[in-house]
This record gives C-alpha cells, structure tokens and sequence, in this order.
C-alpha cells in the first residue's frame, strides 16, 4: 500500500510508555501537558517543551499572564501574548483529567475544541495523545506531507477543515496500527525526530 514500515525501535517505545505514565497522572501534571499543546498551535514543538519546563505545572496554573506571556516572548515564540492569555482562560478547566476521564477518545476531542481557546482538533489530539488516548491521528503538516509523498491525498491543503481533518485520520486509520504509534514513526520517517 505505502512505503511505511511498521516497525517499533527504542525511542518510540519509550515515548509511548510516557504517554502511559503520564495518563497515571493527576490534573495538574495533564493540564501543564494541555498548556504545552496551546504553546505548540502554529509554532515549533521543541520551543514549547523548553517554555514548559520553565514554567512547570504550577506556573501554568497560577503565574500572572504578564509573567507568562513574558517568559514565552523570550523564548521568540509566536503569538505570545494570545497564548498566554489562552493559559490563563484555560484555567477554569484544571481539573481536566476529571472533566475526561469517562469520554471516549473522540468525546474528549469535542469537548476540548469546544472548550479551550487556542486547541483545533489538531492540537486536542496532541494533548489526548501525550496523555495516553491512542486512536486520534494529529494531522499536521508532517503528516500532510506524508499522505501526499504516498499518493494517499492529490495535494497538500491550504487549511484542513473539520471534513478534511476527519476523512485523513480516516486514511491514516486504514493503516491498522493505533495512532499513537503511527504518529511518531511518520514523524520519525519525516523529520528524524521522535518528539512529544
């Protein structure tokens, strides 16, 4: 069907097991990850881990939105202060694993769209993801790029719309592995790296 090679190596393993543990985890450990999430929407994935470490679970949670937005411009991280104010309207939401923990993957996608500024269904899945939901596809443009060097889409979209989003996580699914996994062996076939 495609060139991808279903296989498994050290680095992927142990990305999938923090995923588990961290699923383990209570609210506050998940709403630092789902803070992490809005940080990476339209921005680089290993900026918004530094900017987590250095704000950590409790500066999410409880910093000033003028410290957060601060402590991510030095970072020259894009859209700073909307992310910073997303954080902090995030917050009536920190509870989070609470508020998910009897939803399916999907009703958890549905509701954190809904609810939290700043996360598509991109960046909901990302979260769901890094937190142990395993059947959701993250459909970047890593991912896009992939679909496509496949044949398995005729072009690259502009923008991925509901539709869309759905009909390519419904061709990433016809691969037959979780989509947990899928995601980082195409991240790691794409760019080399096996990131959260």
């Amino acid at each position: 069907m495609n060139s991808i090679e279903l296989y498994s190596n050290e680095k992927i393993e142990k990305r999938l097991e923090e995923f588990l543990e961290l699923h383990k985890q209570e609210n506050d450990a998940w709403f630092s990850e789902l803070c992490f999430c809005i940080l990476t929407a339209n921005a680089q994935a290993e900026k918004a881990i530094s900017i987590q470490q250095k704000i950590g679970p409790d500066g999410f949670l409880n910093m000033p939105q003028q410290e957060l937005s601060s402590i991510i411009r030095s970072y020259a991280h894009r859209f700073h202060n909307n992310k910073s104010k997303y954080i902090v309207e995030a917050r009536k939401y920190k509870n989070i694993k609470d508020l998910l923990q009897n939803l399916n993957d999907k009703e958890a996608r549905e509701f954190l769209v809904k609810n939290i500024k700043g996360l598509g269904y991109k960046e909901a899945s990302h979260f769901l993801r890094n937190v142990g939901y395993s059947n959701l596809a993250i459909i970047d443009r890593h991912i896009l790029r992939f679909l496509y060097k496949e044949k398995l889409i005729k072009k690259i979209p502009k923008t991925v719309t509901h539709k869309k989003y759905l009909e390519y996580e419904k061709i990433l699914g016809s691969f037959g592995i979780e989509q947990s996994r899928l995601d980082l062996i195409i991240w790691e076939k794409m760019t080399g790296k096996v990131l959260k």
